[in-house]
């Protein structure tokens, strides 16, 4: 009897030892699967930007972004993209999508294909121009450190330095994206709020924020500013986000 408890007891190990490396292999797969699917997109919708006027470059009077990007090619594949956001010196260079709501992208790419890295996607209830006076832009943080996993990175004071301002891109205009605030948070808190417009509210949204930061920085909101709030997972707790805020810029 106890031979036949022990061989059972061995077998069901096995079982288990198989299935989780079953498991571990086709994670490694689709990591690799997404990885090549955003590195082509890449490659194949975004170029390095030239200034067009060499005397813009000596006289410093016009701000390129360091990227273009092929908005009509890229609307092709999916007519949710509505942007581009790219941080230079990380991983974040990735295609923007909206959809009717915060769940298909969870578990989308930007074309529309099955994957556990889903996509960057804005809040099903923000304007898709970021004419917003708050963005949610959502991302999830991978294991294998793509998509929005560098966000927890910013609360080091040298990388914040280092990395002060990401780009957003989108077929009507080019921003500038200057970081002023990172912290952690509860998935569903407060820091979850779109404001559709200037007031009170989004003034004392904005300032809660900058009294968060986990990295000081030499930014000042105006009056009329535009933002927008990055967010990713966080495992520092249950239900923890690493976020940004960021004002948008015009270029």
């Amino acid at each position: 009897m106890f031979r036949k408890i022990r061989r059972l007891l061995t077998m069901l190990l096995l079982l288990v030892f198989v299935g989780s490396v079953g498991v571990i292999l086709y994670a490694q797969h689709q990591y690799h699967t997404d990885e090549q699917l955003y590195s082509q997109a890449m490659k194949q919708f975004t170029a390095v930007n030239v200034p067009r006027h060499e005397e813009d470059i000596k006289e410093e009077t016009v701000e390129v972004p360091p990227i273009e990007v092929d908005f009509d090619a890229l609307r092709q594949e999916n007519e949710h993209v509505i942007g581009w956001i790219y941080c230079e010196g990380t991983v974040i260079n990735y295609p923007v999508v909206q959809g009717s709501d915060n769940q298909y992208y969870l578990k989308h790419a930007y074309d529309g294909t099955y994957t556990t890295s889903g996509s960057i996607f804005i809040d099903c209830g923000n304007q898709p121009d970021f004419s917003d006076s708050n963005t949610i832009i959502y991302g999830h943080h991978m294991l294998n450190k793509t998509m929005f996993a560098p966000l927890g990175e910013w609360a080091d004071q040298q990388f914040y330095e280092e990395h002060p301002f990401m780009w957003l891109l989108t077929p009507e205009q080019n921003y500038k994206i200057v970081l002023f605030s990172g912290y952690t948070t509860k998935a569903g808190s407060d820091t979850y709020a779109i404001f559709q417009g200037a007031g009170e509210e989004l003034d004392q949204y904005i300032g809660n924020a900058l009294a968060k930061s986990d990295f000081e920085a030499d930014v000042e909101p105006g009056e009329g500013e535009r933002y927008v709030l990055l967010s990713t997972c966080a495992y520092v707790f249950n239900n923890a986000r690493s976020v940004l805020h960021g004002k948008l810029v015009p270029v």
